[in-house]
């Protein structure tokens, strides 16, 4: 359901009321949230001092939304403005989660309400610094910029979630695209294509130096200690950076957005409360000569942003790289690649731009959501090629998927994809028709966010007795029982079933089709076992996830008695995948 939007709001006490103000005062007062993690009905109530703090730049001119997750969401005219227009809209038609949703039925919920979402927080955010800690000089300028940078962060993405990348990388040989620098061209085709907006930047006293702002609050770059990289702000500002995007810690409103939103729709707990991370954040500058001011939390919140690492650590875990999400990801890559040249998008000059240059022209790009697959589906044309594609989709429809091998491992280093592809294709048997094309590997990472790194090595704290000095809280210091490894990495290995047994009438010629298929799938298998005696793997699995058990078995020894790859890879028989 798209979010309800209530009208601008007036004197009276209704209005008021939804926004949690004094129907006469415009100030705010005591209300309820609701406290992430928890069932809908119980609730925290805040303070009146941090109400006050959640004060936006106009409260006498907002639109009141109402969202699943945070409730009454007042958002400032501006940005409501932004919010109608063609180029946000087009975010009601773009999954957040992408295939997800072909896993998790719930998870159905798209970009708009999330950016609509991190928006929101990032309004509560700086006005709450703003009101805590008037030395820093923060405008109402400064947190319009900010709260459009969360709202158009997103703007850039393509169908299917960061999938999309993938596929555009994959086509145009690159891996450098990302959604970041579209949503910054985007944003500037948003500007000129609706010419009223400009007025109301003036109105709101925003500049060129203000949209500057906005657009390195979306894109960013990370401070190298010498020269300040940005243009928008100065750097004794250098904190507004870290609010939307924060590429120095991770920690984030987009972050605790999409972990709470997410959380919601796939039915995952979360236990995080992000109130209180904003509740107990202070700006406090950083050492050294070129050192910036960065925003700093209270040292008893460090289990709580532990926390926000962990949900994040279990939503790739189990969703967002869940083995049959990839599986449809893989699929749907094959498909786009070949559909490229077949499906075209106008672009302003009157071009037609293939699938995977659409990024190239904001025009075009504006019209491409989820329903590509659609269009494909319904491409008229008798090529291999757009047929194969039409297969693929169809074959996602009915869930013939690609099939699972198994997945593998290495003890120490992070194993490479390409180095066991070519050991498996070495190792195919002679007599196999197996091919690489009938293979995909696909790399899993699971992290905190940062690699192998613990990204609370660089959050800064701060404690009660000593509340404008920044410290370092150690993992030890913390909890015995915090993870020893940050990133967890492995490779799934699938088989591309891509026989048109479907089109075959003949009963004999399908049993033909299966044979050859199960025939493949075990040489397959046979080929990921000996690659991973050669590599010094671990044996091969058919679960989802690597187990951290070791089967029982009359021979079973203790790990430390297992060497690093085992003799007996060859003895390995595949057990079915759990149901």
């Amino acid at each position: 359901m798209l979010p309800a939007v209530a009208d601008k709001c007036d004197s009276r006490p209704s209005r008021a009321s939804v926004l949690g103000l004094h129907p006469y005062s415009l100030q705010p007062r005591a209300t309820i949230y609701a406290r992430p993690g928890l069932p809908a009905r119980q609730h925290e109530h805040c303070n009146l001092e941090e109400m006050e703090s959640a004060k936006c730049v106009s409260w006498e001119d907002v639109k009141v939304f109402n969202d699943a997750v945070h409730g009454a969401m007042p958002i400032p005219s501006l940005c409501v403005s932004v919010i109608d227009t063609p180029q946000f809209q087009r975010l009601r038609f773009l999954k957040q989660l992408g295939s997800t949703y072909f896993v998790y039925p719930s998870a159905a919920h798209n970009r708009f309400e999330h950016c609509l979402g991190v928006c929101y927080l990032a309004g509560q955010m700086v006005s709450a610094l703003q009101k805590r800690q008037p030395e820093l000089n923060i405008d109402d300028k400064d947190v319009l910029c900010v709260m459009l940078a969360g709202l158009c962060h997103d703007l850039g993405h393509g169908p299917y979630s960061h999938m999309w990348e993938i596929f555009v990388n994959k086509a145009n040989n690159s891996t450098s695209w990302k959604h970041e620098e579209a949503s910054s061209k985007m944003f500037d085709h948003l500007m000129k294509e609706n010419p009223h907006l400009e007025e109301e930047f003036k109105k709101n006293d925003l500049h060129e130096v203000d949209r500057i702002f906005i657009k390195e609050l979306i894109c960013g770059s990370e401070e190298d200690g010498g020269t300040w990289p940005y243009r928008g702000r100065p750097q004794n500002k250098a904190f507004l950076y870290e609010v939307v995007a924060n590429k120095k810690t991770g920690v984030d409103v987009d972050k605790w957005d999409y972990i709470l939103r997410d959380g919601h729709s796939l039915g995952i707990k979360v236990t995080f409360d992000y109130h209180r991370i904003v509740q107990f954040s202070r700006v406090i500058p950083g050492e050294g000569e070129n050192a910036s001011p960065q925003i700093c939390v209270r040292d008893k919140e460090c289990n709580n942003l532990y926390d926000m690492f962990h949900a994040r650590r279990l939503l790739h875990r189990y969703a967002y790289q869940h083995r049959v999400v990839q599986t449809i990801d893989a699929m749907l890559i094959d498909a786009f690649l070949c559909a490229d040249k077949y499906i075209l998008y106008p672009g302003s000059n009157g071009e037609k731009l293939h699938l995977s240059r659409v990024h190239e022209d904001m025009a075009a790009y504006t019209h491409l959501t989820d329903e590509v697959t659609q269009r494909i589906l319904l491409a008229e044309g008798n090529d291999p090629q757009l047929i194969k594609a039409q297969r693929i989709l169809t074959n996602i429809q009915t869930r013939k998927l690609y099939l699972y091998v198994g997945c593998t491992h290495h003890e120490v280093d992070t194993l490479d994809a390409e180095k066991l592809m070519m050991a498996m294709v070495e190792n195919i048997p002679q007599d196999s028709q197996l091919t690489q094309e009938n293979l995909s590997i696909k790399t899993v990472k699971v992290s905190y966010g940062m690699g192998n790194k613990n990204p609370m090595e660089n959050v800064r704290f701060y404690s009660k007795k000593m509340p404008n000095q920044q410290k370092v809280i150690r993992k030890d210091e913390v909890s015995a029982m915090l993870p020893q490894s940050f990133q967890e990495s492995f490779c799934r290995v699938l088989y591309k079933n891509t026989s048109e047994k479907d089109l075959v009438d003949s009963k004999d010629k399908k049993d033909l089709l299966d044979a050859k298929e199960e025939r493949d799938v075990k040489d397959a298998k046979e080929a990921l076992i000996a690659a991973c005696e050669e590599l010094h793997c671990r044996p091969p699995m058919v679960d989802s996830w690597p187990s951290v058990l070791t089967p029982v078995t009359p021979d079973t020894k203790m790990k430390s008695d297992v060497p690093t790859h085992s003799t007996a890879a060859k003895h390995i028989t595949f057990a079915n995948p759990p149901v």
